[in-house]
């Protein structure tokens, strides 16, 4: 006979990033970001701001804290509310299910009573004016007023898989109106090393965006090169 799992199972230790770290990822874009991790590290274009953005303002770089919820339950993401810290992003899998909501403004309003910075599911949502009235930036996978369960199993701080990407608590979240991105733990200071080379890239190609350009110029060197075929 097997026996039932427990209802929850919580990681005993839960890293964390640095101030220091924390601080560097804060109003960085999230294409920034994705060009520093040389591409990666963006979730799927399904998990998306609520609404598109257009009532709240979806913009959160924190921890992650995880909650694996499983498909059509909701009690590991109301049991991480107690292990939250000030600006963590929780995130919650909840295996790509759309059949019910992952939350609501209930649990959202609890997640910003307690210090988050912002919700990133792979489920939908529901209340969606409730959730524009708590203010907490949430990243979902539409709307939906069906109710969810809350019996587990669930796991809070441990590995989940959410939208192509592994995420483990202590990892770095930024997210804005483009989307998610997540910063491995053992990458956060090869990351930040990079962003600032990046967004010097960024400013020069404004600037000569801004001053008149047409086209860079390693497109006009390939063109001119033995590398293209010119044919009638």
């Amino acid at each position: 006979m097997i026996e039932a799992p427990p209802i929850l199972t919580i990681k005993a230790s839960m890293r964390r990033p640095t101030g220091r770290q924390i601080a560097a990822f804060q109003d960085i874009p999230t294409g920034i970001v994705v060009d520093a991790l040389y591409g990666g590290g963006a979730l799927s274009r399904d998990i998306a701001p609520i609404g598109f953005g257009r009532d709240l303002n979806c913009v959160a770089a924190g921890p992650a804290l995880t909650a694996d919820c499983g498909a059509a339950d909701v009690l590991a993401a109301f049991a991480a509310l107690k292990y939250i810290r000030p600006g963590d992003v929780v995130v919650s899998s909840f295996a790509g299910h759309t059949g019910c909501a992952a939350g609501g403004d209930g649990l959202t309003g609890m997640m910003r009573n307690c210090g988050a910075s912002g919700f990133v599911t792979d489920g939908p949502m529901r209340d969606y004016a409730g959730i524009v009235k708590v203010g907490l930036p949430v990243w979902c996978a539409g709307l939906t007023p069906a109710s969810p369960h809350m019996s587990g199993p669930g796991a809070v701080g441990t590995p989940i898989q959410i939208g192509g990407q592994q995420i483990e608590t202590g990892d770095m979240i930024v997210a804005d109106r483009d989307g998610v991105v997540v910063v491995p733990f053992e990458r956060l200071d090869e990351v930040i090393a990079g962003l600032e080379k990046v967004r010097a890239a960024e400013k020069l190609q404004d600037e000569r965006v801004a001053a008149g350009l047409r086209f860079p110029d390693w497109v006009g060197e390939l063109l001119e090169s033995d590398r293209v075929s010119i044919r009638d």
